[in-house]
C-alpha cells in the first residue's frame, strides 16, 4: 500500500485510540545551580514546562499527568488543575518516575479489567522545550503504524556529549539505549541520541516496566525498556527533522541555547504571518505575545509578557513593550510601555515612559521625555516635552506645557489630579495634588497650583492666584 494511503488509514485508526500523557518533572535543580525547580525556569517568557505540555496537549492528549517531586508547591501552583500529579518521593530516575503515574493512569478503568484504561502511553521529559507539535504528531502516528511494543525519538548530532546513544544491532534496528556516562569510548563516538520522548503500547509498558533492574548507580533508566522491547515488542525509532529539538536543559547554557531556537521561531512565525521585522537578530518578542499585520518593528526592541499589538504600528527602535496593549496606527519610538492601554493613532516617544496603570486615548501626542503613571490622558491631548503626569485624569485637548509636574505625594499618600477638557497647563506649572483644573482653564508658566481652579479661569503665580481682569477705561 502507498505510504500515503496507509497514513490515512492510520490516522482514521488513530482517532479512536485512546492516548494518555506522562510528563517527567521531578528533577532538581541542581545543575542549574537554583533554587527555582529546572522547569520553571523560563524560556521567552514562558516557564519550561509549559512548552512540552503544550505539544503534547496540541495533539488531542488531554488526560496527562506530571511527575513531580513531594516539594513541588510552586510547579501545582503554575498548572493548578489542568493536569493531574504523580509523586516521587525518592528520585530513582525516569523508570521509576514513570512507574508512579500507572496507579493514576490505570485507576480509570473499572476493577475488574486487567488491562489499561488508555491503549497508549505519549511520555515525554519535562526539560524538553523545544520539542513541537508536529513531530510529536509523526512520532505518535508512526508509532500506530509500525505496531511496536515502543517507538523512540532520536536526533543526529554534533555534539551528544551528555545524552544517552542509540545501538543497532546488524540489521540496523535499535537495541539499546547507553547512557553517556555507562558509555565506552566507542559507544560515545555515536552521534545519533535519544531525545528522550517515547511512545509505548500500554499493555506491554505495564508489565515490563515492573521489570526494570536498578543500574550501578541505583537508578531505574526508562531506556533500558528499548532492550526489553528490542526482545519482545519491538521497537521503531523516529528521528527530527530539526536536531535543535533534541536540546535537554541542564544548565543555564543550555538554557540560553534553547532561547534563541524559540525566540527565532517566534519571529519566523510572525514574519510570515505578515509582520515586518527590520533586524531579527536584536528583535526579542516573548512567546504569549500577539501581534497583528502589517505591524513594524525596528532594531534593538523588546516585546515582552501578555502584550498584543494592532495593524500598522511600528515600534522602536529601541522600544520595549511589557504587558501592554498597543492598538492600530501607533508610533512608538525608543519608548518604554508597561502594563497599559494605548489606543488607536497615538504617537508616544523617544524617550516617554509609560508606566503600569496608564491609559492613553486616541490620537494623544506624548514627545520626548514624558513620564506618566497611573493615569488616563483623553483623546487629541499632547504632551511634548519633559513632563510627569502620574495619578492623573486628564480629558481631550488639553495642553501640557514643557516641564509640567503632577506633584501626586505628599509624604505619606498618593493623591489624584484632575485636568478638564481644552485646559492649558503652561510650562513648568507644578500641579499640587489633591487638585482640579476646570474646563478650558489656564495656568501661566511657573505656576504652583495648590486648589482648584475653576472652568476657563486663568490662574498665575507661586502659589497660583486668579489673573485679575483689567479694568476697562
Amino acid at each position: 500500500m502507498p505510504v500515503s494511503k496507509r497514513f490515512v488509514r492510520v490516522r482514521r485508526v488513530f482517532r479512536k485510540i485512546r492516548w494518555a500523557g506522562v510528563v517527567l518533572a521531578a528533577g532538581k535543580s541542581t545543575r542549574m545551580k537554583s533554587s527555582l525547580p529546572k522547569v520553571l525556569h523560563k524560556i521567552c517568557g514562558a516557564e519550561m514546562i509549559r512548552f512540552p505540555l503544550t505539544a503534547v496537549w496540541g495533539n488531542g492528549v488531554d488526560d496527562v499527568v506530571v511527575v513531580v517531586s513531594p516539594d513541588a508547591r510552586q510547579l501545582r501552583a503554575l498548572l493548578k488543575d489542568t493536569v493531574e500529579y504523580a509523586v516521587q518521593n525518592t528520585p530513582r530516575g525516569t523508570g521509576h518516575a514513570l512507574l508512579q503515574a500507572g496507579p493514576l493512569l490505570n485507576k480509570r478503568m473499572p476493577a475488574p479489567q486487567s488491562r489499561s484504561a488508555f491503549d497508549h502511553i505519549l511520555v515525554l521529559n519535562g526539560d524538553l522545550p523545544l520539542i513541537q507539535k508536529a513531530t510529536l504528531s509523526r512520532l505518535m502516528l508512526q508509532h500506530i503504524s509500525s505496531g511496536c511494543a515502543m517507538t523512540i525519538l532520536v536526533a543526529e548530532i554534533t555534539r551528544p556529549e551528555g545524552y544517552g546513544r542509540i545501538l543497532r544491532d546488524k540489521n540496523g534496528d535499535a537495541s539499546k539505549v547507553i547512557e553517556d556516562k555507562e558509555a565506552d569510548e566507542k559507544q560515545q563516538a555515536i552521534s545519533e541520541i535519544n531525545v528522550g520522548a517515547y511512545c509505548f503500547r500500554s499493555d506491554w509498558l505495564w508489565q515490563e516496566i515492573k521489570k526494570l533492574k536498578p543500574s550501578a548507580s541505583g537508578e531505574i533508566y526508562l531506556v533500558d525498556l528499548v532492550e526489553s522491547a528490542a526482545k519482545s515488542g519491538g521497537v521503531y525509532t523516529v528521528q527530527t527533522t530539526d536536531a535543535s529539538e533534541a536540546i535537554g536543559i541542564n544548565n543555564r547554557v543550555q538554557l540560553a541555547d534553547a532561547e534563541q531556537v524559540i525566540r527565532r521561531r517566534i519571529r519566523e512565525r510572525w514574519m510570515l504571518d505578515g509582520v515586518t521585522i527590520m533586524d531579527p537578530a536584536s528583535t526579542f518578542i516573548d512567546n504569549s505575545v500577539k501581534l497583528s499585520q502589517d505591524v513594524t518593528i525596528h532594531p534593538g526592541t523588546h516585546i515582552l509578557g501578555k502584550s498584543s499589538v494592532g495593524p500598522n504600528t511600528s515600534l522602536g527602535p529601541y522600544a520595549l513593550i511589557r504587558d501592554s496593549k498597543i492598538a492600530s496606527s501607533c508610533t512608538i519610538s525608543q519608548s518604554t510601555i508597561e502594563g497599559s492601554v494605548i489606543e488607536d493613532g497615538v504617537d508616544v516617544g523617544p524617550y516617554c515612559h509609560i508606566r503600569p496603570g496608564s491609559h492613553i486615548e486616541k490620537h494623544v501626542h506624548l514627545g520626548n521625555y514624558v513620564e506618566v503613571k497611573n493615569s488616563r490622558i483623553g483623546e487629541r491631548t499632547q504632551s511634548g516635552h519633559f513632563s510627569y503626569l502620574g495619578d492623573a485624569t486628564i480629558g481631550k485637548d488639553v495642553n501640557i506645557g514643557a516641564g509640567t509636574i503632577t506633584c501626586n505625594y505628599d509624604g505619606t499618600a498618593k493623591h489624584r489630579t484632575v485636568i478638564e477638557d481644552s485646559a492649558f497647563i503652561g510650562s513648568d506649572t507644578m500641579l499640587v495634588a489633591p487638585v482640579k483644573i476646570g474646563k478650558g482653564a489656564r495656568t501661566g508658566a511657573g505656576s504652583v497650583v495648590t486648589h482648584d481652579v475653576l472652568p476657563g479661569q486663568t490662574v498665575v503665580g507661586v502659589p497660583a492666584r486668579p489673573l485679575e481682569k483689567k479694568s476697562k477705561r
